[in-house]
Parts: structure tokens; C-alpha cells; sequence
């Protein structure tokens, strides 16, 4: 195979799946296990938590970290003003 190119396999889970899985966890109660609920949607335990974890910030239920909104304004100054160098 040496010399070819190959396409990489497409991780993406389409948008809806991630919503879902996220309004699974929220919903839930008592909380269940991150991992079981990434079983059941054939998805990654990792990828879940990293799709959970900005809704959380968002709905200001987890600290230290930058809202979707605040990203998206640093996003929007130029590099020099916020970048270190």
C-alpha cells in the first residue's frame, strides 16, 4: 500500500445523533454513566462527554470554561490581542 493514498474514515456523527445523546443525558435521572449511554448510540464515551460538556457551560451548570459565545468572540478579535506569544 505504500505510495497510494487512502481517504480517512469519516468520525462525524451526523448532528442529530449528538443532540439526542445529549437531551438523553440531560433528561435523565439520576445521571447515568456517560460511557452506557455512548454504548447504546454506537458512539465514542469521549466524544459524548465532549458533546455534553459545552451545553453544560452554556446552561452555566459547569465552571472554567468559555461559553460557546465567548469562543466565538475571541474568534472573532485579531490574533495579536488575545494570542500569547
Amino acid at each position: 500500500m505504500r505510495g497510494t493514498l487512502m481517504m480517512p474514515a469519516s468520525r462525524k456523527c451526523p448532528l442529530e445523533l449528538r443532540e439526542r445523546a445529549v437531551r438523553m443525558y440531560r433528561a435523565a435521572e439520576p445521571k447515568p454513566v456517560i460511557r452506557r449511554i455512548a454504548e447504546d448510540l454506537c458512539a465514542h464515551h469521549e466524544a459524548l462527554r465532549g458533546w455534553i460538556r459545552p451545553v453544560e457551560v452554556d446552561a452555566d451548570e459547569r465552571d472554567g470554561l468559555l461559553t460557546t459565545k465567548e469562543k466565538d468572540e475571541l474568534a472573532q478579535l485579531p490574533r495579536g490581542l488575545w494570542a500569547p506569544e
